[in-house]
């Protein structure tokens, strides 16, 4: 099976809508592992929401918490700790799964347990969403250079929000990473719009 973990430079930044779109291009399945934030919604209730296939599985999460919290905070108001080791694939006959992750690469899930740890864990490809934004730049750089000194393969980058050239310039020239595509804002964010992008994603 193919695992494709789609992550980010930062919270907010369009991981959802972006693994709705691969979800939709590739009819994959869609597995969260760690939710926070329950108490409005869940991530798998918007790609629910956004995507058009009838072949999609939406996975239940390996831990679901309440707070819009950091998931080591927000499980430990719980007096849960989140276990690694409870984290496991969920079983699945398609044969491509997206897993989304919580904010960006070096979130904590415990004391010393983070999100790249369990990209490494299940030996997944990562797509890195990137908003642009003030500071952007070096918060896209550190996060590659996370990923790669950990020998995590990078398939490439996806660039979301008002395009602005020089941004996007220098880090594909420093990070040497394929574009993927550039999702520009949209007033509202649909199955439409998801159709719209799924045929930047049809080759990854």
């Amino acid at each position: 099976m193919r695992k494709i973990f789609v992550t980010g430079i930062g919270t907010d930044i369009g991981k959802t809508v972006v693994s709705a779109i691969i979800v939709e291009a590739l009819k994959a399945d869609y597995w969260k592992p760690v939710q926070s934030g329950t108490f409005y919604s869940t991530d798998s209730d918007t790609i629910k929401r956004l995507i058009s296939n009838e072949v999609s599985v939406i996975h239940p999460e390996a831990y679901r918490l309440k707070e819009h919290k950091s998931p080591h905070e927000a499980a430990a108001n719980e007096n849960i700790k989140i276990d690694p080791e409870a984290i496991v694939l969920p079983d699945s006959s398609n044969e491509t799964l997206v897993i989304e992750g919580a904010g960006g690469v070096m979130v904590p899930l415990n004391e010393n347990y983070f999100i790249i740890d369990l990209i490494k864990k299940f030996d997944a490809e990562v797509i890195v969403v990137i908003q642009n934004y003030l500071g952007s730049i070096n918060h896209s750089l550190l996060t590659i250079d996370a990923l790669k000194h950990r020998g995590i393969k990078i398939t490439g980058l996806v660039f979301n929000g008002s395009p602005h050239a020089p941004s996007k310039e220098i880090i594909l020239r420093y990070s040497q990473l394929s574009f993927i595509a550039w999702i520009t804002k949209e007033n509202e964010i649909d199955k439409t719009v998801i159709s719209k992008y799924k045929n930047d994603f049809e080759n990854i």
